[in-house]
C-alpha cells in the first residue's frame, strides 16, 4: 500500500527550481488538489495570499482556506501568460497574466488576472511564500512596457 505522506515528500522534493515550484502550483489548481497546492507554499505562519477581490489572508491555515473555498466547485483551468521573471540565490519573484475559467454557482466563468508569485529558497527547495492576485481584463494579458500616463 502506498504512503501518501511519502509521495508527497517525494513530490516536494521534485521543486527545485522556482519555475518547477510554479508549474506544480498551477497544476494543483488544474487539478482541484488541495494537498499539492498546499505542498508548494512554504511552511510558514507569514506565508500570505491575496485572491482576486478578496482580502490578504495570511498563515498556512488561511491560505489552506482559502483554496478549498476556490476548489469548492471543483478545479480551476488557469492558461499563464507572459511570465516575468526576477531571480536571486534565494528568492524568485514571477509576475503572470492569467486565463482563468471555473464552475461557479452561476457555471463556467471566464477571468483574467494579473498575479504576482514570490518563492524563497529553503532547505526544503524552492517554496512559495506569496501569491497575489488582482482581476484584470482581456486586454491586459499582452504586457505594457511603455509609460502610461496613469499609475493609480
Amino acid at each position: 500500500m502506498n504512503d501518501p505522506r511519502a509521495s508527497k515528500k517525494s513530490q516536494a522534493a521534485l521543486m527545485s527550481t522556482a519555475d518547477e515550484t510554479e508549474a506544480s502550483f498551477y497544476e494543483a489548481m488544474q487539478q482541484g488538489d488541495l494537498d499539492r497546492m498546499m505542498a508548494t507554499w512554504a511552511d510558514d505562519e507569514e506565508i500570505a495570499c491575496v485572491h482576486p477581490g478578496g482580502p490578504r489572508v495570511v498563515g498556512t491555515v488561511a491560505v489552506r482556506a482559502g483554496f478549498e473555498a476556490v476548489f469548492h466547485h471543483g478545479p480551476v483551468q488557469v492558461h499563464v501568460h507572459h511570465v516575468r521573471r526576477f531571480e536571486t540565490a534565494v528568492c524568485a519573484v514571477h509576475h503572470v497574466t492569467e486565463r482563468v475559467q471555473a464552475m461557479t454557482d452561476k457555471g463556467l466563468q471566464t477571468a483574467y488576472v494579473i498575479a504576482t508569485n514570490v518563492f524563497v529558497r529553503s532547505n526544503q527547495g524552492w517554496r512559495m511564500v506569496a501569491h497575489h492576485a488582482s482581476a484584470g481584463l482581456p486586454q491586459d494579458l499582452p504586457d505594457i512596457t511603455a509609460s502610461q500616463a496613469t499609475l493609480h
